[in-house]
């Protein structure tokens, strides 16, 4: 009798009722739960959890009456509030603004970070946010589950496929109505593609060929332009090893093949491209391969495929997201795809894709006399004509450029001859005073080079060379200038002169924080700088760009909003207090791992897209003076890139020289958006002069806007002094380790 008791109960559990999804994700989030708690508990995966959080899938026996259980404590212990508010959206984003009153527009906050061209990574994310945060991202909220199939092609997952909490739909236009990509995968033999929002379609292709044909036809994928005048976002998809299986491909490239960057010319699934008369662009098919037809008017058939297994997403920006199953990897790209856009190659391609697509450079003409239409310049645009490589200034070009064919083989340009705009790797000894101090504490400025390019009026066009100029800091350029007689002893804050430690402080104008020793290339921000604080400027010559702009406003905007978003998805909110917003930032990226993933993607988009501007050779048999291929496109502007890099350096200076006229204290070491303090306590709250709540006016502030500061990272005095010690190296720059304490990489000069 007691086995029939049992199996009636184990009927009744089976069937226990569940409160909605929305209040199952408050209990969880009540008692501090993460949802891969509550899978490792229930033994289930953790996009099963998310899907019954959702409301996608219901869990099932025996795990349904364990989370009924687990439910049921939590309701007992947070019981529902009598009047409970509408739910709000997960996406949302305080409006908030960051002025500073005592500074103008183009005097707000920055920082900097070197850049490394052969990397894809490079400078620029700076200069306060004086904008609102947008109040939403559209299209990142879990699309609802359809009361009936797509199509005879598609189906909704079941839970086996949901696709976690917080991916985002599709967009609006019904020519995209599945999102911008898919991750196609095969499972049980069949070939599925996993779409944002949950959506997982059955895929019928059996080649590479017709799946390009199939993703055009039926796939519904891809994304509206984001300018007027642009193009619609191709469709993306991504191929999992098992997908290349299928399709006839490697699911690894040979070392020859990685070196390449592709697959041999002669590979099957190429000759099949080529039967079907599909094309490849020049990189040929390697990890992000373009499969295309030429465009017929305004038709155009191109699908572009994503490798991650031919190391397609760079672990440096990406992390882990090329080990993440298929519904998480379309949720990881899917947000940044909605909130950047829909990725063109690495971070640092799409970074500067996305500049082209907010300012395209052509647009439609009025109609002519006979109803035509033609392509002209799109006005506030870089334009479709490339600038001649030997009209550039010789000061802005890199070495081997064409214009500098006619130097000498071993000549090293001084700076009276390169303008070199670089973010800071600078360090000095302690004094006696901080060493009697207790701990090292580094703050960090958040989307520093993106913030120093908000606001920025750049050149537009060719450069006009003049000599013995006044000088104008509303006119972008590049000037020849002699700013060693500015005396950082005695500077103006404001409207006053104030008296400081000169010889703790690093200099304005260099990377390495060297005094001048004479005349020197510099940008527009950088000499205005050196007038604000009080000093004459004098340019022997200089080359000015008349038609300028603020070219970068709208892309700075696009990714300030993404990374607003994102982080307040991990709980980060941009109205917080200081101390909430330092307890906030604790380990923030547990909080949702993948959601972490498009942070880091995001900040690299800022940093390798400006670092493009300037692209160096990449292999191809180059040689120094001869042309090279980024040179053919409009976008490759280097005054651009060091017009920001100075922007960020001298606003960082700024912030420091305010600091330290307030309140004493001088930093350790930067580098690049990363400021060292000598303090007694371990919190940035130690040594910022917080007053009431409120910060220094044009000091460093605590929040997560661009331009605004984080904690680094904190170790002690007696580390910073050891380490220098170990490594003979008294001016070793703390500020690359201060965030965990691992000392790597060290050049002490020998």
């Amino acid at each position: 009798m007691s086995e029939l008791f049992d199996a009636v109960d184990a009927l009744v559990a089976s069937r226990a009722v569940l409160p909605p999804p929305a209040e199952r994700k408050r209990l969880r989030a009540a008692h501090g739960l993460t949802i891969d708690e509550v899978a490792g508990a229930l033994k289930v995966r953790r996009a099963t959890v998310s899907g019954w959080e959702s409301g996608k899938t219901e869990p099932r026996s025996p795990e349904r009456e364990a989370y009924a259980r687990l439910l049921d404590q939590l309701a007992e212990l947070y019981p529902a509030p009598a009047n409970p508010a509408p739910p709000e959206q997960d996406t949302a984003v305080p409006e908030t603004f960051t002025s500073e009153p005592d500074l103008a527009p183009e005097a707000r906050t920055p920082t900097a970070v070197p850049v490394s061209e052969a990397a894809e990574t490079t400078a620029a994310e700076n200069a306060q946010s004086a904008a609102p945060v947008v109040a939403a991202v559209p299209g990142t909220a879990p699309r609802p589950a359809r009361t009936t199939r797509p199509s005879s092609t598609s189906r909704r997952p079941g839970a086996k496929k949901a696709a976690p909490a917080g991916t985002p739909a599709g967009g609006t236009d019904p020519r995209f109505e599945n999102g911008p990509l898919a991750v196609v995968d095969v499972e049980d033999g069949k070939v599925l593609a996993y779409c944002v929002g949950g959506l997982v379609l059955d895929v019928p292709a059996k080649s590479i060929p017709s799946l390009v044909d199939w993703t055009l036809r039926e796939a519904k994928l891809g994304q509206p332009k984001l300018s007027g005048p642009g193009k619609d976002a191709d469709p993306l998809l991504v191929l999992t090893p098992s997908a290349l299986e299928r399709y006839g491909l490697p699911a690894t490239l040979s070392e020859e093949e990685r070196l390449a960057g592709r697959i041999p010319e002669g590979h099957k699934v190429i000759k099949q491209l080529t039967r079907a008369e599909w094309q490849l662009t020049k990189r040929g098919f390697g990890p992000w391969a373009r499969i295309y037809r030429p465009a017929k008017g305004s038709d155009r058939q191109c699908v572009q495929l994503c490798v991650p297994s031919w190391h397609a997403l760079d672990s440096r920006h990406w992390g882990h997201a090329a080990q993440l199953p298929p519904a998480e990897l379309a949720r990881v790209l899917g947000v940044y795809a909605s909130r950047v856009m829909t990725p063109r190659g690495s971070t640092a391609v799409t970074g500067l894709e996305l500049i082209t697509a907010l300012h395209p450079p052509t647009r439609a003409s009025e109609p002519d006399a006979d109803g035509k239409r033609h392509s002209e310049h799109h006005p506030g645009s870089l334009g479709k004509d490339v600038i001649d490589p030997m009209n550039w200034p010789p000061c802005e070009v890199p070495d081997g450029h064409p214009v500098l064919k006619d130097l000498p083989r071993f000549h090293v340009r001084g700076p009276g001859e390169k303008l070199f705009e670089e973010a800071y790797d600078w360090a000095r000894p302690m004094t006696d005073a901080e060493c009697m101090l207790r701990h090292l504490v580094g703050i960090d400025v958040n989307m520093a080079f993106a913030a120093g390019a908000n606001g920025l009026t750049v050149g537009l066009g060719e450069a006009t060379h003049v000599k013995a100029p006044a000088f104008d800091p509303k006119l972008p350029g590049s000037w020849l200038v002699d700013l060693s007689h500015v005396d950082l002893s005695r500077v103006k804050v404001g409207k006053e002169w104030v008296e400081l430690d000169g010889s703790l402080l690093p200099s304005p104008f260099t990377p390495k924080g060297e005094h001048p020793a004479g005349p020197a290339w510099y940008a527009t921000p950088t000499v205005a700088y050196a007038a604000e604080l009080g000093y004459e400027v004098r340019p022997f010559e200089a080359y000015v760009r008349h038609e300028s702009g603020r070219y970068l406003d709208g892309w700075y905007q696009r990714l300030r909003d993404a990374y607003l978003a994102t982080m307040a998805d991990l709980g980060v909110d941009a109205d917080c207090t200081p101390a909430d917003f330092l307890t906030t930032m604790d380990g923030y990226k547990a909080r949702d791992p993948e959601l972490a993933i498009v942070v880091s993607a995001v900040k690299a988009t800022v940093k390798g897209g400006l670092g493009k501007l300037r692209e160096r050779p990449r292999g191809e048999g180059w040689k120094p003076g001869q042309p090279w291929r980024a040179l053919s496109r409009p976008t490759w502007r280097p005054d651009i890139r060091a017009a920001i890099i100075s922007r960020t350096r001298t606003n960082l200076h700024r912030k420091i020289v305010k600091h330290a006229a307030f309140t004493g204290q001088y930093p350790v070491a930067i580098l690049s958006d990363c400021v060292v303090y000598a303090a007694n306590g371990t919190s940035p709250l130690d040594f910022l002069p917080y007053r009431q709540g409120k910060p220094l006016p044009g000091g460093f502030k605590l929040g997560i806007n661009p331009g605004l500061v984080k904690h680094e990272g904190t170790q002690t005095v007696l580390w910073g002094e050891e380490v220098r010690e170990r490594f003979n190296a008294p001016e070793l720059n703390l500020a690359r380790y201060i965030k965990d304490g691992t000392v790597t990489d060290v050049d002490n000069g020998e």
